[in-house]
């Protein structure tokens, strides 16, 4: 149990907005009249497809395999027919298609054999492939899979599940704690186990009371000496290195991990899809999503992944003055392009937008250096100078500001009383300066290949230098030899005229004529008894 709380600078607390969504229990969706499963779920890798146009398939049977270090399976998230493999847009700001997996449902909902794994008898090693192959990943949004975050076994004292929820408006974490806490805990001691850590400590924000007491509650009853531990309700406390901040006091630097550090987080939706994969040997084939903002029924549904969310829409009743629709929350999330892209394992919430509700921003105004920005960021660092930097395209001055360790977030912009969009700017600069870095990469490559191949032709030349070098010498060698050679002795014979070698060299050439006229009239007479076809 650890002592106190800790802080971390910055953070802000905007209007939650919880109450919309949370106060009714998890639905299950229904059928749609199609799903279209990404094979890729994360932006890291991409599975590869195992089945063909035509296909019956199960629920819960794999069509997509794992392939990298960090690949995950993909199943059908029910059973029916595979009517089409093609790309279709995906759930993200730019649209862009990927390869899907269309299935049209038979309404049956028949699974695969659903076997328990037995950690004991298979061990640590089997056990990360199981949940590889289960598709498990993080839930929280940034669908990292969990085998890779697990795989670091030596070292991790802590474990922290995080249901701190920050963002305003979704509540899927916070249904799922309250009603399936037992579930959620149990896949906590699972990943525990795996893990090989002696501390578990639970952060929840203090604005889910239900939660908190549900999780409790089930801690008391399995006899787990789990920590539930209430933690501001001050956004970003959901992010990973805030909320061990928090808990722990340790600080992780950017392009550090936290296991590095001896604690590593997992999502509570992450502990329940580990559960249902080793106790019950069920694959991630759905998640719930937070359903909510300018729509008559706000709430949480149980969604089979891939669902279009055309579909899923319907659901919460939309209102006649909804004009966009955000995945995400409103601090991080993105307006889908499209609403013909399927449900992700990364998507938890969807909000419906209105003028009304969520007017457009004002005009961006000219910076007035109040620093309001660089006291609400999280990251301690100095976002109107990043952003002076990245506008004028200075972009060394603003890596030189550490513009990386900007966790984009949204409180710079969030406070911002000039209205600027200062998020923008800073992906902006990072796109332009990896975009530069991957050009300079290639030119560094090209001009590395361009010298090497000078030095091949150049060596290439010498060798072939020192070759006929060395043969010259060799053949001067063996001349000054036989010159020697035919040196006549005192009291020996005169040597032979020149009419004489001319002689022998005619011969020469008369028999090496004679042997391939022979050699040709052999060959002109073969096989003259019994010619081939």
């Amino acid at each position: 149990m650890i002592a106190r709380l800790f802080k971390f600078h910055g953070g802000v607390a905007p209007e939650g907005h919880k109450d919309e969504s949370a106060g009714t229990p998890i639905r299950r969706a229904p059928l749609p009249s199609r799903l279209v499963v990404p094979l890729r779920q994360s932006p890291r890798t991409t599975a590869r497809c195992c089945v063909e146009v035509g296909q019956k398939v199960l629920k819960g049977q794999r069509i997509g395999e794992a392939e990298g270090g960090f690949g995950t399976a993909v199943h059908a998230p029910t059973s029916g027919t595979v009517v089409d493999f093609a790309p279709y847009p995906m759930a993200h700001p730019s649209g862009l298609p990927t390869r899907c997996v269309v299935i049209e449902p038979d309404g049956e909902e028949r699974w695969i054999e659903r076997t328990p794994f037995d950690i004991d008898a298979a061990g640590r090693d089997a056990a990360l492939a199981w949940l590889r192959d289960c598709g498990v990943v993080g839930l929280g949004g940034a669908a990292f899979p969990s085998h890779v975050k697990l795989g670091s076994s030596g070292g991790v004292d802590t474990l922290i599940l995080n249901g701190a929820e920050c963002e305003p408006w979704i509540t899927c974490d916070d249904r799922l704690m309250r009603e399936r806490a037992a579930e959620v805990l149990a896949g906590a001691r699972i990943l525990f186990r795996l893990i090989g850590a002696r501390e578990l400590l639970i952060g929840i924000e203090d604005n889910k009371p239900e939660a908190i007491a549900a999780m409790r509650a089930a801690a008391r009853d399995a006899g787990d000496e789990a920590s539930i531990l209430p933690v501001p309700a001050l956004y970003p406390m959901g992010g990973e290195k805030q909320l061990i901040r928090a808990l722990t006091g340790i600080e992780i630097p950017y392009g550090r991990f936290g296991a590095e550090y001896g604690v590593q987080c997992f999502n509570v939706g992450t502990a329940h899809a580990a559960w249902r994969a080793i106790v019950h040997g069920e694959p991630l084939v759905d998640r719930i999503v937070t359903l909510t903002g300018n729509v008559a029924h706000a709430g949480n549904w149980e969604v089979l992944i891939g669902t279009p969310i055309d579909e899923l829409l319907a659901l919460a009743g939309p209102a006649a003055d909804t004009d966009r629709w955000l995945m995400g929350g409103p601090m991080m999330g993105f307006a889908l392009p499209r609403l013909d892209v399927p449900v992700i394992k990364a998507c938890n919430c969807i909000i419906a937008a209105s003028p009304t509700l969520m007017p457009p921003p004002p005009p961006e105004q000219p910076c007035i250096r109040c620093g309001e920005c660089a006291r609400a960021c999280p990251a301690e660092l100095q976002p109107f100078e990043l952003y002076w930097f990245s506008r004028a395209r200075n972009f060394d001055k603003a890596r030189d500001y550490h513009l990386f360790d900007c966790i984009e977030c949204g409180c710079c912009a969030y406070v911002c009383p000039s209205h600027i969009p200062l998020v923008d700017y800073y992906r902006f600069a990072k796109s332009e300066i990896v975009a530069r870095e991957r050009d300079r990469n290639a030119a560094d490559q090209a001009r590395e290949r361009f010298e090497f191949r000078n030095f091949r032709q150049d060596r290439e030349k010498e060798e072939k230098a020192a070759r006929f070098a060395a043969k010259a010498a060799e053949t001067r060698a063996r001349a000054a030899g036989e010159a020697t050679a035919e040196t006549p002795a005192a009291g020996a014979p005169a040597a032979a005229s020149p009419g004489d070698a001319a002689d022998k060299k005619k011969a020469l050439i008369a028999a090496a004529l004679a042997r391939a006229q022979a050699q040709k009239a052999a060959a002109a007479a073969h096989d003259t008894e019994d010619p081939a076809p």
